[in-house]
């Protein structure tokens, strides 16, 4: 299996894409799903997340701005503090982040698409060992270095490379002395520390998280390790 990491593309159209965003996009996801929401729609604007908003009964617009604010008149941010506190059950999550959402739209011309973080790390790997691709592209999303992102592509490759016995430690300690990781260690209202531990809750949840294109619209459901959408269910 040839892998390959891409930082922040411009486009990818490839056999088998993981986008990964563990601060914070992805890692609020998997806990918007452990939350019991239904699925999750990526879109690139806010612009986007109004106008789908009006075609749901039960929605909620989650994400925010490069400066790491709820967005005005989204309905909550992009934090898995707060998410983990809501109940979700049935809701429709439409998710706008400056970083993650974008990695997801552009790579919509890709045959399969995973999305994860350090919460459904072993799930996303053996989600990829049933696809079981030629190729497998990381794409990296997170702004500056992106180490924290690029951790994880270098923790799932080595698993999928067969490599015995892999420490999660220095790959933990990459996301805490990244440049992202570090805006967390301040802890402030905008990026608490409770965020942080939540991105290196290593396997947090036992679902992947896969893109599916339904009548046109990108959803990111939870799934198992044979594509099975969990629906809450796990």
């Amino acid at each position: 299996m040839h892998i390959q990491k891409l930082h922040t593309p411009e486009k990818v159209t490839a056999e088998c894409v993981v986008v990964i965003d563990v601060l914070r996009a992805f890692t609020t996801a998997a806990y918007a799903f452990a939350a019991g929401a239904d699925n999750i729609i990526p879109v690139s604007t806010q612009e986007e997340a109004f106008d789908l908003k009006n075609q749901y009964d039960r929605c909620l617009i989650m994400g925010g701005d490069s400066m790491g604010k709820r967005i005005e008149g989204f309905d909550v941010s992009n934090s898995p503090t707060e998410i983990r506190k809501l109940d979700l059950t049935g809701y429709t999550i439409i998710l706008r982040t400056p970083a993650g959402t974008q990695g997801i739209v552009r790579s919509l011309t890709s045959q399969k698409i995973l999305i994860t973080s350090f919460a459904v790390a072993e799930a996303t790997l053996q989600r990829i060992r049933v696809l079981n691709p030629t190729t497998v592209t990381f794409v990296i999303t997170g702004k500056n270095n992106g180490d924290e992102d690029l951790a994880l592509a270098d923790y799932l490759d080595a698993r999928i490379q067969g490599t015995s016995d892999v420490p999660l430690a220095p790959f933990i300690e990459r996301v805490h002395l990244s440049p992202a990781g570090n805006l967390f260690t301040a802890n402030n209202e905008l990026f608490p520390f409770t965020d942080l531990e939540a991105a290196v809750h290593v396997d947090a949840f036992p679902f992947a998280m896969e893109l599916f294109i339904e009548q046109g619209v990108p959803v990111i459901y939870a799934v198992d390790a044979q594509g099975n959408k969990l629906r809450n269910n796990f």
